[in-house]
């Protein structure tokens, strides 16, 4: 038993944020995550010989471990992970070491109790994971103890080949007093004077007038949307440099070849769905080598791909393209998730489609007792083969066979959706039925079941110009700056699709005082002053041909158009006389301006017929969902095209482009060759 004393820390050397090149990998990764310490007997030897047998070659570990590997303050036991690193290494497994620090021993509690986070709800009470203030400096001191006796130990190991800083890191709704101390020095810094900041907030309201720093109050109870939505901006910004601090202690051990990642998370509705409120992806993602994601979604009759598709392009574009991990996806998972027969093939040559280079279930086999119980492993509670684990084994074999052609495809499109954290918080302050990540989703999933390949930017990405189409879904809150380069897009050749309450306010959530929407109404060529709910209202002669689908909800603003055409007028007794949908030429481009949210079948047929005017409706469009196809560039310099059937019916597709080799079998495919799909079935062609 390897045992460590630490009466100090260890002596630190000088942090860098600034992430390394990513080492290119050699081969696809399928794993698992793996808890040795969580199982109720000693099963080492036949897991990694299952492990083997199902072509498992990377396991992840360490994330959760804390309280086994310091188990009394100062006095360190890293026996669980010499065994682990041991028998992978022996086996050519490579493994992934998570930092264990997003759950907190109670020792740590008992000793410091400030450690857990006061939040909107009080203080957080021991017990759940990820309760603690990440900004605590009694955390922040254990947790770079416990990080570096960790990696002081084990950084020579040959088995690993990176590490996962923390785990889903997000703020966790900290808001105590200290927090709310930093909050302060941060607005400090933002405004040069407590005038400046009540007049970009307009404090004035409610007497919520800030006089004096000294009398700042809590943003607990704050009802100001420009303040609670800086408030939940510094708090992303925790996030951002917490993760990067992590990495920076990381960067400082690791070997040369050895990446540093972190398994972002999602919103969730029961399932992996949108945008994160609680980070910056783009942001954080700065501090890594390679990102990471963990991507939960619907299984059996409900799986649809469309989670797996968002993740990984959401995943790919945090760093500008680069292939990225899939830390974290179900094998099991809820009972209601167990996959039919093919599903789980299917899902993970969908993460690859996406631009992924590796797949990794939570977790290897299922726990016998606690919270999670119920969510299963790829083994299930008699660690037993099933199949599930059989199926996996054909996985194995594949990505292992395939890895050549399928390792490393780089993806160029031409459409992206730009989304905001800063618009998603502002919006949800005010509840207008209308939720962000839904309206997102709503025009992202169009494309995606028009088989039309998707990026994500964010206000910080460099560069619009290189999509044809850009999307720019509810964008409520934005600064000045990016109005312009929107205009400006447009006016240089772009097709900007944007939709109802965008422009509206500044980036301190404060409305602006112009005609709406704000800085986009000359690019699109609309105003308008008044909007409503709409009540049985459709748009007026089913211009898109939506048949019971024709129907305008949530929301609708009553548009003017100044230079614009009009694309469809409101069917309504009174509101007719408006503009629902628009498009203007503008400059050398063209920007359709949507006013209203309407059914998603609508929507559906909006987004394709702007995908057409940008000239992207190819031969892959010829088909949609359930069958979806999804392209790359693979690192032999051939396109590689992927067919998935996501229905329990077979299927057959004409294959549209130029010859090449069906990978899976082997077989040789010609144009418009039939490609017969079977239920839940995917092909993947490798052109000549």
């Amino acid at each position: 038993m390897a045992k460590l004393l630490f009466a100090s820390l260890l002596a630190a050397l000088p942090l860098t944020f600034a992430a390394a090149q990513a080492p290119k990998q050699d081969r696809l990764l399928y794993g698992v995550a793996y808890y040795e310490e969580y199982l109720p007997y000693d099963r080492l030897a036949q897991d990694v010989a299952m492990m083997q047998a199902a072509g498992i070659n990377v396991v992840r570990i360490g994330e959760s471990t804390w309280s086994t590997m310091e188990p009394h303050e100062g006095v360190f036991d890293f026996s669980h992970l010499d065994r682990v690193l041991d028998a992978m290494h022996k086996a050519g497994i490579r493994v992934i070491i998570g930092t264990p620090t997003y759950a907190v021993p109670t020792w740590l509690v008992r000793k410091y109790p400030a450690v857990l986070a006061t939040t909107a709800r009080g203080a957080n009470q021991y017990g759940v994971r990820q309760n603690m203030d990440i900004t605590n400096p009694d955390f922040r001191r254990h947790a770079e103890m416990a990080i570096r006796a960790m990696l002081a130990h084990v950084k020579n190991h040959p088995a690993i080949i990176g590490y996962q800083v923390d785990n889903e890191t997000k703020s966790y709704g900290t808001a105590g007093p200290a927090v709310q101390a930093q909050f302060v020095e941060y607005m400090k810094r933002k405004f040069p004077s407590l005038d400046a900041l009540n007049k970009a907030y307009g404090l004035d309201y409610w007497s919520n007038r800030i006089n004096s720093w000294e009398d700042f109050p809590s943003m607990v109870g704050t009802i100001n949307a420009s303040l609670g939505s800086e408030f939940a901006r510094f708090q992303r910004k925790l996030v951002t440099d917490y993760l990067a601090w992590q990495a920076g202690i990381v960067r400082e051990y690791k070997q040369p070849g050895q990446f540093i990642t972190h398994n972002f998370d999602l919103d969730w509705r029961g399932y992996s769905f949108g945008i994160q409120s609680e980070v910056d992806h783009f942001a954080a993602a700065k501090a890594l080598d390679v990102a990471g994601i963990d991507i939960y979604h619907p299984s059996q009759d409900q799986l649809t791909g469309a989670e797996i598709a968002f993740g990984g392009d959401l995943t790919r574009s945090m760093k500008g393209g680069q292939n990225y991990l899939v830390l974290e996806t179900e094998a099991q998972g809820f009972p209601q998730w167990t996959p039919y027969p093919g599903q789980l093939h299917l899902q993970a040559f969908s993460h690859l489609a996406s631009g992924a280079n590796m797949v990794e279930y939570w977790h290897w086999s299922s726990i016998h007792n606690s919270a999670e119980t119920y969510w299963k492993g790829l083994l299930s509670h008699n660690f037993a083969p099933n199949p599930t684990y059989d199926e996996a084994k054909t996985i194995g074999r594949d990505f292992q066979r395939l890895s050549p052609q399928l390792v490393n495809l780089k993806k160029t499109n031409k459409v992206a959706i730009l989304f905001s954290n800063q618009a998603l918080t502002a919006e949800g302050w005010f509840k207008n039925g209308l939720g962000y990540n839904e309206v997102l989703r709503s025009f992202y999933d169009p494309l995606y079941r028009h088989n039309v390949g998707c990026d994500l930017v964010d206000p910080s990405s460099p560069d619009f110009s290189k999509y044809s189409l850009l999307i720019v879904p509810m964008l409520y809150a934005a600064p000045t700056s990016l109005l312009e380069r929107l205009d400006a897009y447009v006016k240089n050749g772009g097709h900007l699709l944007v939709t109802y309450r965008s422009g509206f306010s500044d980036d301190n959530v404060q409305v602006r005082t112009t005609a709406q929407p704000g800085g986009l109404s000359t690019a699109c060529g609309v105003t308008y002053s008044q909007f409503t709910v709409p009540e049985n209202v459709s748009l007026k002669g089913d211009p898109y041909q939506a048949g019971k689908d024709n129907q305008v909800t949530d929301w609708m603003e009553l548009l003017t158009p100044t230079t614009a055409q009009v694309l469809a007028r409101y069917e309504h007794p009174v509101w007719s006389q408006y503009a629902a949908i628009t498009e203007n030429h503008y400059g050398k481009g063209l920007a359709t301006y949507v006013g209203c949210h309407t059914a998603d079948a609508l929507t559906e047929k909006i987004v394709s017929e702007a995908v057409r005017k940008a000239g992207l409706w190819g031969p892959d469009q010829a088909q949609q969902f359930p069958l979806i196809t999804r392209a790359g560039l693979n690192q032999r310099g051939k396109q590689v095209h992927y067919y998935f059937n996501y229905s329990a019916a077979a299927a057959t597709l004409p294959y549209p482009h130029r010859a090449g080799r069906e990978l899976l079998s082997g077989t040789a495919v010609a144009a418009q060759q039939p490609l017969a799909l079977p239920a839940w079935g995917v092909q993947i062609v490798e052109e000549n």
